[in-house]
């Protein structure tokens, strides 16, 4: 009986342990995106929103947050998502506006396989504070796109905006929503059974009026049609506007009027 209990409960604790996450990859990255730079614990100041199990691992939602007290006077820099085990690590460095009021931001990612996501958040206080979450998902940087590829080259960059009356007491919220296949490289074209090259946003800056909102600097990890909301402090300007550049160096802009409730 002894020896029956052994053999099963062995393998159970093999998988178990295999399904601990690693901090390896972490340890080997973290010094090369940050510059050595410490990162302090950012829990309860920082908050990444993400999926346990992703349903679609090509489009897996992500939530970034700094929840400022009242009577903390310090400001939001960027933000910076990692994703451990993808093949480009970085998914994508947000610069936020001096005067933008940004504090929280939204996107969609590819998450390649089960891994740790990770959110470093930079303050005006000159610190980085990071949180982390662990993802359960496969492939998904080198799911097919879900566009048809005709399609796509006759809507390549167009944009489309939202805007959100703000709740009582909160900021107001926006949404860029472009058209772009965002292909990752890892991608095969099931006709030639050839890996389609990468092509994707590197770079997406959004304004209002003169003053920066924020900035994304991009990679493999955007899912395909990149959608961005955010939160921001109305500077009297009637129009944001935006400009995206992809890695053929393509540029693409836009602009949307204000509504007056918002300025």
């Amino acid at each position: 009986a002894l020896m029956a209990a052994m053999y099963v409960a062995a393998p159970s604790a093999a998988r178990a342990q295999a399904e601990q996450p690693s901090e390896d990859t972490w340890n080997s990255i973290k010094d090369d995106i940050f510059k050595a730079r410490p990162i302090l614990d950012g829990s309860g100041l920082v908050v990444l929103d993400a999926p346990r199990r992703a349903e679609d691992a090509a489009v897996v939602p992500i939530g970034m947050r700094v929840n400022f007290s009242g009577d903390d006077k310090r400001t939001l820099r960027s933000l910076t998502l990692v994703i451990d085990e993808n093949p480009a690590p970085v998914a994508g460095t947000f610069t936020i506006g001096p005067r933008s009021g940004v504090t929280s931001i939204s996107t969609r990612v590819r998450v390649n396989t089960y891994s740790y996501v990770r959110l470093v958040a930079e303050l005006s206080d000159g610190n980085l504070y990071g949180v982390k979450t662990y993802v359960k998902a496969s492939g998904g940087c080198s799911a097919p796109a879900s566009s048809n590829s005709d399609a796509t080259r006759s809507l390549l960059g167009q944009m489309k905006f939202r805007t959100f009356r703000p709740e009582a007491g909160g900021l107001s919220e926006a949404q860029l929503m472009m058209r772009h296949p965002q292909n990752s490289g890892l991608q095969m074209d099931q006709l030639t059974r050839l890996y389609i090259p990468p092509f994707f946003v590197e770079n997406l800056k959004i304004w209002q009026g003169d003053d920066l909102v924020l900035a994304m600097d991009g990679g493999i990890a955007i899912s395909e049609d990149p959608n961005v909301r955010f939160n921001f402090k109305p500077n009297g300007a009637e129009k944001l506007r935006a400009e995206a550049m992809d890695t053929s160096q393509k540029l693409f802009r836009d602009e949307w009027s204000l509504e007056k409730s918002m300025l």
